[in-house]
């Protein structure tokens, strides 16, 4: 697997092809190519800051020896009117990364925010608010970094790195028990370390899950409150459980009250309103 430093080059050079095409012409057009600037990326908007490593990543990934000042880290509460880096490189570079560096920036301190206002409310309970595979097509690695920069944690990245048995496979298998079962033996046979975990609809999938056995961490698929604590009763600790489904920032305490390990929120990215941040040159 690649680290993130290299997933994020193989993301940057494809946003700035996208971006960039056959030629910056409105850059090419008034800008002499040697000609070095300064910029300076002013907040706008209250919230929790993210993307300052990212960006900072970025200009070096345009050209290495530009010149970098954090004001701010990632995780930061920022305020409008406050400043978070300065860059220092070819103006060429500057304008090119620009839009690059703001979307990104933008996109993860909206996540970060939104993760920061759930997790917040459940910090004095034992749960743990985790992401989904809800994300944007080619900017999940950036959308789950804010997401754990916001405070909250990361499920599966992708199909790869987790079992995880959803209704649609389980309906597909032929049961519950089947494709426990199956994956379980999956597993053994390729010899693959990878943690099994099962969506559940009701306290009788999670009787049957318990008589099976063989996984690490059952999911509580659309449970009330009250049928998750009937359902950790049942399961008393054996597995890791995690809720999902109905949990908004208005009922997320009654589910965190009843113990439950993580709860699972997929609005921490598809619901996250972008912040407004600028980069503005400055004159040197």
């Amino acid at each position: 697997m690649l680290n993130f430093d290299e997933q994020l080059k193989i993301l940057v050079d494809a946003a700035l092809k996208e971006d960039i095409g056959n030629g910056d012409h409105s850059t090419l057009s008034c800008i002499p190519p040697d000609a070095n600037g300064k910029a300076v990326l002013k907040i706008k908007q209250d919230g929790i800051l993210a993307g300052i490593d990212v960006s900072e990543k970025i200009f070096r990934i345009k050209e290495p020896s530009s010149k970098f000042i954090s004001y701010k880290k990632d995780g930061d509460e920022m305020k409008a009117g406050e400043k978070a880096f300065e860059v220092e490189a070819h103006v060429h570079t500057i304008l090119q990364c620009e839009r690059l560096v703001l979307n990104c920036m933008q996109r993860m301190s909206g996540i970060a925010t939104l993760t920061h206002q759930y997790a917040e409310k459940i910090k004095n309970y034992k749960t743990k608010i985790l992401d989904t595979r809800k994300t944007t097509p080619n900017f999940r690695l950036l959308e789950k970094e804010a997401v754990r920069i916001g405070g909250g944690m990361n499920h599966r990245f992708g199909l790869y790195d987790m079992i995880m048995l959803k209704d649609n496979h389980i309906d597909y298998c032929g049961g519950i028990e089947k494709a426990i079962e199956k994956a379980n033996a999956y597993v053994q046979t390729k010899n693959l370390n990878l943690k099994i975990e099962v969506e559940t609809r009701s306290i009788d999938d999670i009787k049957r899950v318990m008589a099976v056995g063989k996984v690490n961490r059952i999911m509580l698929d659309n449970f009330t409150p009250s049928q998750i604590e009937n359902a950790l009763k049942i399961i008393n600790g054996k597995y890791e459980t995690e809720a999902s489904g109905g949990i908004n920032l208005e009922n997320i305490i009654e589910y965190a009250k009843t113990g439950v390990d993580y709860i699972s929120i997929g609005a921490l990215i598809h619901q996250a309103k972008s912040l407004d941040l600028s980069l503005k040159a400055m004159v040197m």
